[in-house]
């Protein structure tokens, strides 16, 4: 025997129904990029947030950092509001900017999203762009991915000291005194019961 169903209940079903479709979608935009990118966590960029499903999606893990970016005051608003209301917000987070000047330090972000870039020109996306970091632009209805290449003035650190010879020096041509801050971690403070005092 089926069970007698209301009107009203068939009519909330619907909308419930309807109302997670952009979920589902964006959630499967998201996976998709994500596997096309080969980025496996860090900090992600969005440009052009639309409602901010997207951007939410795109923290697909406790692995990613996500941000989204947009030059338009009421969808980072509207963004912002739907994705707290999610309980995202704080790994996810939103912002405006100028359209033309990526707000991060060089060499920190590990993928860049973009429908449009609008104003922002390529070299900026590479100039905040890790090494091997990669920018996800659409152009002409295909993401296209870009890659940032290794410099070769650079080096890596494969030991504790810097190489299985014990030699404590690199090669690395960019290195030098600290002239900004890059990041913060922790321990935030100099003496911590889990860390030696102060700089060793």
């Amino acid at each position: 025997m089926t069970p007698h169903r209301s009107p009203g209940f068939v009519a909330l079903a619907l909308v419930l129904c309807v109302a997670s479709l952009p979920s589902l979608r964006a959630a499967d935009d998201a996976a998709s990029l994500l596997a096309s990118s080969g980025v496996k966590g860090g900090i992600v960029v969005q440009l052009g947030i639309g409602d901010g499903s997207l951007t939410a999606a795109l923290r697909a893990s406790d692995s990613y950092q996500v941000q989204g970016l947009d030059t338009d005051a009421a969808k980072v608003a509207t963004a912002r509001e739907a994705i707290f209301a999610k309980g995202a917000y704080g790994p996810v987070s939103v912002a405006k900017f100028d359209g033309k000047t990526l707000p991060y330090i060089d060499n920190l972000v590990n993928l860049i999203v973009a429908e449009d870039l609008g104003g922002v020109p390529m070299e900026e996306v590479k100039r905040v762009l890790v090494p091997y970091g990669v920018a996800l632009v659409k152009q002409g209805g295909e993401w296209k991915k870009t890659t940032k290449s290794w410099s070769d003035q650079l080096d890596e650190w494969t030991h504790y000291y810097y190489s299985a010879k014990g030699n404590a020096v690199s090669k690395d041509k960019q290195v030098g005194p600290p002239s900004r801050l890059q990041w913060v971690g922790s321990p935030r403070w100099s003496r911590h019961h889990d860390r030696m005092s102060s700089v060793s």
